[in-house]
């Protein structure tokens, strides 16, 4: 069991879920509460588990959550992209957050490389 907030993937995850829940927030919401909540709850969810794995007793559980962080990942990914195409987000502000995004992910891989090797 470790500190979560030890971990630099958890701390940029942190605050890639804060950039993201900001940016979610210039989205209209008629017609688009669906979208604006998928943001936040994937953008939450990366953190969360990361937190949630690092209290687990074994890597092959903290692995498990780790999984879920990077699928996580993707989903908000492609709900940025998906925001920017409808011109509810700015897209240079949705690739700033996307960037963000992809980057916890690698850090995601990496971390799990580490504690499961090959």
């Amino acid at each position: 069991m470790q500190n979560y907030k030890n971990l630099a993937v958890w701390k940029k995850a942190h605050l890639a879920a804060v950039a993201c829940h900001r940016s979610s927030e210039k989205i209209p919401a008629r017609g688009n509460a669906e979208l604006i909540s998928q943001i936040r709850r994937s953008a939450l969810s990366i953190p969360a588990n990361i937190a949630e794995g690092c209290s687990r007793s074994s890597d092959a559980d903290f692995a498990k959550f780790l999984h879920i962080a990077i699928g996580s990942a993707s989903e908000l990914e492609y709900h940025l992209e998906f925001a920017a195409e409808l011109d509810l987000v700015d897209r240079v502000e949705s690739e700033a957050r996307q960037e963000q995004v992809v980057e916890v992910r690698r850090m995601l891989f990496g971390l799990l490389k580490k504690i499961r090797p090959a």
